[in-house]
């Protein structure tokens, strides 16, 4: 029964009331759902977003450089020496395959099974996000022998297919993007936040090499690499750096059967208190899990 008591709204409810967003358009108006807000945490996402395609890459043995660099008018430039995002045509959309994985979402090889195992992302939505809310983006890709490139404003492709602009015999895939103003309120990354999450994948990516370069302001140009043939190991021996150990090399287990590859790492110290740092496919798991559940009641 209706309440008597509440205002009616005046405007018309009918078929042109309904709005349909395509393509891109519903990360524009509720970014939010897809990197968590337009903070400095949303802002920093972008990178992270772009950063675990790369370690995806590296985590299927296809790729052992990944590259940030961070560049004046905030534009910041990742690249890798994966295999290349594919330019063919795509069976679905009928659009180049590089396309189709910059304007569609849930568009990647992480769904069907048949391009990755093990992949990160924490929302599972791709680069098409960050070239939704980037004012700019460009993408380079090396592969079959030559260098493509495809740009974006606002998620939307400037050209109809991608071009070629060059030749080489190394695969790789470039992401430059500068976020849009018009989504985020500030645009400044923390060089520190950066670094302490690239040291993380890092560590969790065991062979891989991480470099950053900053030269946003000439005067204070720094730059920085990782490289940890220890993988886990190397991680608790640095989270328990100016502590008294207990035991000097870590207890370290792997595993891996069917799908599901297990590594586990644990060194006992003076503490009193458990640090426990869980992950799942290189993604943060503050909160636990199944996982986490399973390992102690192992």
């Amino acid at each position: 029964m209706p309440n008597k008591n509440l205002k009616k709204d005046n405007g018309d409810y009918n078929a042109k009331s309904i709005q349909v967003l395509e393509g891109l358009d519903p990360v524009r108006k509720r970014p939010g759902m897809y990197i968590g807000g337009t903070s400095v945490d949303g802002l920093h996402h972008l990178i992270w977003e772009v950063v675990n395609n790369s370690i995806d890459e590296a985590m299927a043995g296809y790729c052992e450089k990944i590259t940030v660099h961070l560049l004046p008018n905030n534009i910041v430039e990742i690249s890798d020496d994966g295999r290349g995002i594919p330019v063919e045509k795509h069976p679905q959309t009928k659009k180049s395959t590089l396309e189709t994985v910059l304007t569609v979402l849930h568009a990647g090889g992480k769904f069907g099974g048949s391009g990755y195992k093990i992949s990160g992302g924490l929302h599972g939505v791709g680069v098409s996000v960050v070239n939704a809310l980037s004012a700019y983006l460009k993408a380079e890709v090396k592969r079959d022998g030559k260098i493509y490139a495809m740009e974006f404003e606002r998620g939307k492709p400037k050209s109809k297919d991608p071009m070629v602009i060059g030749k080489s015999m190394e695969n790789g895939t470039k992401i430059i993007f500068q976020a849009d103003p018009q989504i985020f309120p500030e645009i400044k990354y923390s060089w520190e936040r950066i670094l302490a999450y690239l040291r993380q994948q890092s560590y969790l990516t065991k062979g891989i090499s991480v470099k950053i370069y900053d030269t946003r302001e000439a005067e204070k140009e720094q730059a920085y690499g990782f490289l940890f043939d220890g993988g886990l190991v190397s991680y608790i021996k640095f989270l328990n750096r100016g502590k008294e150990i207990k035991n000097e090399m870590p207890f370290y287990a792997r595993k891996e059967q069917d799908d599901t590859l297990v590594e586990i790492a644990m060194q006992y110290t003076d503490s009193y208190k458990e640090h426990v740092f869980s992950f799942a496919n290189n993604i943060a798991t503050s909160e636990g899990g199944m996982h986490e559940a399973g390992f102690r009641s192992a």
